[in-house]
């Protein structure tokens, strides 16, 4: 029979373990702190109340029909679908483009570029939000689907350049020297050689792209107008005017997909990771 193997080595002092079961109290105790807010949405979606309100008096799906009923949340589901998938393959393709090239290159002004590339992921929402619709109004695009997807778009980049950039590192260029000197034109090497190495960086950032687009109010309440409406949008809306039990069904959908997400982010971490381990 095998004996279980002991959780402390036999040198190990009172006050190491103490401290190995107060560090594991602590993560516990944040972890808790994070998520229990969030699950405390998940009841009140399925309340028979019309408030937000505990000890729940019933159980009840109405609020869920209720959201599929409106035309305002239908609308607004539709626009978040047309917009975030848009403005994610903008980003996708720009933020790819951008890391490459900031990668192979060496000029000056280099960092300054990079700096700026991901400055809409340092720089306070509100003050991004500002200066769009300064620079977007006088052209005509504010309150229009494409100011939106590009704004949206603009947030979206520097996940996708710092993911690629991070990919690009391990990445060997001699295979695309090959490539070119066996008579592979650029494009055909692009496709076929880095974009198959890259591709788990560049589907890590498009999901981080398209969940900034999904998740963004502030910027969408400055550009967007009423036909532009998203679900974000939506629940702000609700929030400030009506609070009901119809926003915790919708945040409990978005707690599913946001869950969604954060799995396939770790599962394309979890493959990289084993490839460069192949590597």
């Amino acid at each position: 029979m095998k004996l279980a193997k002991p959780m402390f080595a036999p040198h190990t002092s009172m006050i190491e373990r103490m401290w190995y079961f107060t560090l594991r109290g602590l993560a516990v105790l944040t972890l808790l702190y994070l998520i229990l807010p969030v699950l405390a949405i998940v009841p009140l979606s399925f309340s028979s109340s019309t408030f937000l309100v505990y000890p729940i008096p019933g159980w009840s799906l109405r609020w869920y029909q209720n959201l599929i009923a409106s035309d305002e949340w239908r609308m607004a589901a539709k626009n978040s679908f047309i917009v975030a998938p848009s403005a994610t393959v903008l980003a996708t393709v720009l933020g790819t483009l951008a890391a490459i090239g900031l990668t192979k290159a060496n000029f000056k002004g280099k960092a300054l570029l990079m700096a700026v590339l991901i400055s809409p992921m340092i720089v306070p929402v509100v003050v991004v939000g500002v200066g769009m619709y300064l620079f977007f109004a006088p052209l005509g695009l504010a309150n229009t689907y494409i100011g939106l997807i590009m704004a949206h778009a603009s947030l979206g980049v520097p996940f996708v350049v710092t993911t690629v950039a991070a990919t690009l590192q391990g990445f060997n260029y001699n295979l695309v020297r090959a490539s070119l000197s066996l008579g592979a034109n650029p494009v055909k090497t692009f496709f076929n050689i880095t974009l198959p190495v890259i591709a788990p960086g560049v589907i890590s950032g498009a999901l981080f792209a398209f969940a900034t687009s999904f998740d963004e109010v502030v910027v969408t309440l400055f550009l967007a107008g009423a036909d532009q409406t998203t679900l974000p949008r939506q629940m702000f809306t609700g929030i400030r005017e009506n609070i009901s039990p119809t926003i915790a069904a919708l945040a409990t959908i978005l707690i599913v997909f946001s869950t969604c997400l954060l799995l396939a982010l770790e599962w394309l971490r979890g493959r990289n990771a084993a490839r460069a381990v192949a590597v």
